[in-house]
């Protein structure tokens, strides 16, 4: 029996959820997968259902004290030893990093044990992690093309776009419906767990200094942290307001696809999400994103008229205001951007990555 593909990823959504994508297409094709990563996989499981869950050491280097240093530099060689050792005995066909500080130990381990291995990268800025081990694998996966640190020989890249989950490529198909001139404008407005108290002190603002004709035809639904959203829900609820606000929204693709307008971050897996539905949105990087990748994120989106980006720091109330009032106030371009936005879409990444990686594994 030939061995299964290894799935190296981080612990994060934005290295996970194309992990998961790619796992789910190699299941329904009849391999076996194995996800390898730190200690934090044992939480994986309903994530990865059907495929074997493998943990190792792994630290990332932060702060300034040469000791903990030291102690990260013994728990990637410890997390090495490890994943070599289930490497040899899995012998998997090729081992595929998502980025992430757990994917180090497991990608130098692959290299150690000459199994090919490949690369995903979901942004638009190589990560720090993919970027050590660019020079050492066959194929780099690509979601966007490069702004930074492309790695020196751009033929082994790729752009396959980044993996979705299966409900985001079910609605690839929905079209898209401009808001009518006098019906309602449904926007939503999410910031991910990082960032967000941001987006709820200046969006409510800028949103009740539209005029009146268009507050009354608002419809907003806002994803809020817990110490934030009864200030928020408060302060829309004074302003005359229609808007539904949660913590979290279970349903949150399929608001997407409802939305006439989407404010939110620029996460590489948000923004495929979005290019995947082909929905308009206004983009915020988060400012203090490693490497600035959500910028150059949103750059590539911006460049093609999928969306309109502002960066936090010049961004205020009135601005944004001034900038929703213009683009509220006019549908085919929002229409023009939704069309831009879905030209964008790879509803079939994970299809071609699994390509790629059985192509690797049929190789002697």
């Amino acid at each position: 029996m030939r061995g299964p593909f290894v799935l190296a990823a981080g612990g994060t959504g934005g290295h996970l959820f194309p992990a998961q994508a790619v796992a789910g297409e190699l299941l329904r094709r009849g391999q076996r997968v194995v996800v390898m990563t730190d200690g934090r996989g044992h939480n994986f499981g309903a994530a990865f259902p059907g495929v074997e869950i493998a943990t190792v050491p792994a630290a990332t280097f932060s702060g300034r004290s040469p000791l903990k240093w030291i102690s990260a530099v013994v728990r990637i060689i410890a997390g090495i030893v490890s994943a070599f050792r289930k490497i040899r005995r899995i012998r998997p066909q090729a081992v595929i990093g998502f980025g992430g500080y757990p994917t180090l130990p497991i990608m130098v381990a692959a290299w150690l044990a000459r199994i090919p291995r490949a690369l995903h990268e979901q942004n638009a800025v190589l990560g720090r992690v993919n970027r050590l081990m660019a020079p050492v694998v066959g194929t780099i996966a690509a979601s966007f093309p490069f702004a930074r640190h492309a790695p020196k020989n751009i033929a082994r890249v790729i752009t396959i776009g980044n993996p979705v989950r299966a409900e985001a490529s079910a609605l690839a198909g929905v079209p898209y419906a401009p808001p009518n001139v006098d019906g309602p404008i449904r926007i939503l407005i999410f910031g991910g767990s990082q960032g967000a108290r941001a987006l709820s002190e200046i969006i409510p603002v800028a949103l009740s200094q539209l005029s009146r004709d268009l507050r009354a035809r608002i419809e907003i639904t806002q994803q809020c942290r817990p110490e934030d959203a009864a200030k928020v829900r408060e302060y829309y609820i004074a302003e005359g307001i229609k808007a539904e606000i949660a913590n979290f929204f279970s349903d949150l693709l399929q608001r997407i696809a409802s939305a006439h307008l989407v404010i939110c971050r620029s996460g590489a897996s948000t923004l495929s999400e979005l290019v995947t539905i082909g929905r308009p949105a206004i983009l915020i990087p988060y400012p203090f994103a490693m490497d600035d990748h959500q910028a150059a994120n949103a750059e590539v989106l911006a460049e093609e008229n999928a969306a309109w980006m502002v960066r936090q720091e010049s961004l205020d109330a009135p601005k944004l205001a001034q900038m929703l009032g213009k683009i509220l106030s006019n549908p085919e371009d929002l229409a023009q951007h939704a069309a831009c936005a879905a030209k964008l879409g790879r509803p079939d990444a994970a299809a071609r990555l699994a390509d790629i990686v059985e192509s690797m594994g049929a190789r002697p």
